[in-house]
């Protein structure tokens, strides 16, 4: 008996028996013919969505189809546009010179967020191939911005690049998430030249998106012709916008050591949870007119995953002593608090994440799983409370992980609007590149999660069960 308790000096009795596999209620001290009742709680239960945590084999076995998939359909090539023979020598400009068409664009801010998916992936699996496909495809941006800046410079109307909405860029789309795969991917030691890239994203973030008086990053500015921009509405906030710009300000302060990048990054979210954070329902409204009296709440699940997305990635950097880091984690830990409420049977979060009638999104729920698994991962949230709901909706991505890689149920590219019709009928589609940068992230971010604690069947719920 000695032996048995001499783990527990070092710790606590209860931590103990945390870490026993799957525990199940105390056999009955009744002598006898057992009840009819007696073992009911234990009848096997068809779950539509798989019930357990997944280990790091099973994970990366669903993240290598999306990778052969995505590998296959986005080539790293450049094209002469009218006899589609390959261009070799990227050193000379070519008016006719195109990105090799695939399934997907090598340029857009989905694919930035692939490229750091990829980056992630790599690092959790050990395997190389993640990670090069994103460092392969920033060396051939990072050499044809080299080719044809200079011309886009000279004549950013006329002049022709196969890479023009990154090298004139006119909105956060083409430059934020994109940024910010690259900033990562410098910090983590790439060997890419990123010195000119970084300016051109990190200046349009930083310098030329227009913003509110306050400095919010908004849309719906001047349209340099004396009027004003309609995104949908003037002085309009997408929640979007918390991830497509903010993220990529808090890693360039990173990157630069420059405290003011840390400033802004803080008040981005502060501000943008000001007005868009409703605290009873813990989620956010997709958009936000400045001086709108009434605003119609439109929950829309992915923008709030661009939300909770962009906290996490502004805390990775954020010094601890960053005056208003306490602020972020808060607002973080709400809106987590607030999300769990919404996660559905199946594990899914319903496109209007308040409104059970519209469908269960699958770009959303990786979102989420990638989110609220690093908040674990980096104490943020509590593990006994959040880590289960993580592997569910993990769980539930992966159902949609199709044998030849590709994801169903991803919401296609969406505006904003004030009424639920517009959200409602948007349709899915395999190629709404939304879902598999966050695919990949969450799948990277489970892996490490579940390597860092236990999750098994306690009394057939699936509960913490302690560190690893």
């Amino acid at each position: 008996m000695k032996n048995r308790l001499k783990p527990c000096v070092a710790g606590v009795l209860a931590a103990c028996a945390l870490h026993a596999s799957a525990q199940q209620a105390p056999a009955p001290q009744e002598k006898g013919p057992a009840a009819a009742d007696a073992m009911l709680h234990a009848l096997d239960v068809h779950y539509p969505t798989p019930y357990r945590a997944m280990d790091a084999v099973e994970v990366k076995a669903v993240l290598d189809r999306v990778f052969d998939y995505l590998d296959k359909v986005t080539p790293a090539e450049v094209i002469d546009q009218r006899t589609g023979a390959p261009i070799t020598d990227l050193s000379t400009p070519n008016a006719n010179a195109v990105l090799k068409p695939g399934d997907f664009r090598l340029t857009s801010y989905e694919w930035g967020v692939t490229y750091t998916g990829m980056l992630a992936a790599g690092a959790a699996t050990g395997d190389r191939r993640y990670t090069n496909y994103a460092l392969k495809r920033h060396e051939l941006l990072s050499r044809l911005t080299k080719t044809y800046l200079p011309l886009v410079l000279a004549d950013r109307e006329h002049a022709a690049a196969p890479i023009k909405s990154f090298l004139n860029p006119h909105a956060l789309d083409d430059a934020g998430a994109l940024c910010q795969s690259f900033l990562k991917a410098k910090l983590e030691g790439s060997p890419v030249d990123y010195s000119q890239m970084i300016p051109i994203c990190g200046d349009f973030v930083t310098k030329k998106e227009y913003r509110l008086k306050d400095g919010t990053l908004a849309r719906g500015g001047p349209d340099g012709r004396g009027g004003v921009k309609m995104r949908p509405l003037p002085d309009t906030l997408w929640l979007d916008d918390m991830f497509m710009g903010v993220p990529t300000i808090a890693y360039l302060g990173k990157a630069t050591g420059d405290a003011r990048y840390y400033d802004d990054a803080a008040r981005q979210v502060l501000q943008f949870s000001k007005r868009m954070f409703n605290k009873n329902l813990g989620i956010y409204m997709h958009g936000y007119v400045e001086g709108l009296r009434d605003h119609p709440e439109m929950h829309w699940a992915r923008a709030n995953g661009w939300a909770v997305m962009a906290m996490v990635e502004v805390l990775e950097v954020l010094p601890k002593t960053h005056k208003d880091y306490k602020a972020v984690l808060d607002q973080l830990r709400a809106h987590v608090k607030g999300l769990a409420s919404y996660q559905t049977k199946d594990g899914f979060w319903h496109q209007l994440i308040d409104r059970n009638d519209t469908y269960q999104e699958t770009s959303a729920t990786a979102i989420y799983a990638y989110a609220i698994a690093r908040a674990v991962n980096r104490g943020y949230v509590d593990a006994q409370a959040y880590g289960p709901m993580a592997n569910l909706a993990w769980d539930a991505v992966a159902s949609k992980v199709q044998p030849n890689g590709q994801i169903e149920g991803i919401c296609v590219g969406t505006g904003m609007a004030f009424d639920p019709a517009f959200y409602a009928y948007r349709p899915t589609s395999v190629k709404a590149a939304h879902g598999y940068g966050p695919t990949l992230l969450a799948g990277a971010e489970i892996i490490a999660m579940n390597r860092k604690f236990r999750f098994g069947l306690n009394d057939s719920g699936l509960m913490y069960q302690g560190a690893q």
